[in-house]
């Protein structure tokens, strides 16, 4: 995508209680956020590791909050989580993509949970 292309957030506003992230963009779309969606699709290299094969699926976040959201330069914003993680940096880019990939990446994540044996409510990662 070009630098022209791309889409440049309008509003992020946290709504009930941090639970959810509604992101708003230039054009029109909008998308409400879970904080939980957020957190286990963390940028960090903690969740994604340093290749497609080290990606961790994590359980147990079902009741997790954003308690902070910090700008990071112009272009993405840190996200800081009550369990304390906050070290993936969400891009105005990779927010736009989990917005439009909801319906795809939810399913897939809850799938992941099952196929290894974790669920949304017991903390775990594997």
């Amino acid at each position: 995508m070009d630098q022209k292309s791309r889409p440049w957030p309008t509003e992020l506003r946290l709504l009930e209680s941090g639970r959810l992230l509604k992101v708003s963009f230039e054009g029109g779309a909008a998308f409400d956020l879970p904080a939980e969606y957020l957190r286990v699709m963390s940028p960090s290299a903690e969740v994604q590791g340093h290749s497609p094969k080290d990606r961790k699926t994590v359980g147990g976040k079902r009741t997790v909050a954003i308690i902070r959201v910090d700008p990071i330069g112009t272009y993405a914003v840190r996200l800081t989580f009550d369990d304390m993680h906050e070290t993936g940096i969400y891009t105005w880019d990779y927010l736009f993509e989990l917005g439009a990939e909801f319906h795809t990446l939810w399913p897939r994540y809850i799938t992941e949970l099952a196929q290894k044996g974790l669920d949304r409510d017991r903390a775990g990662e594997k």
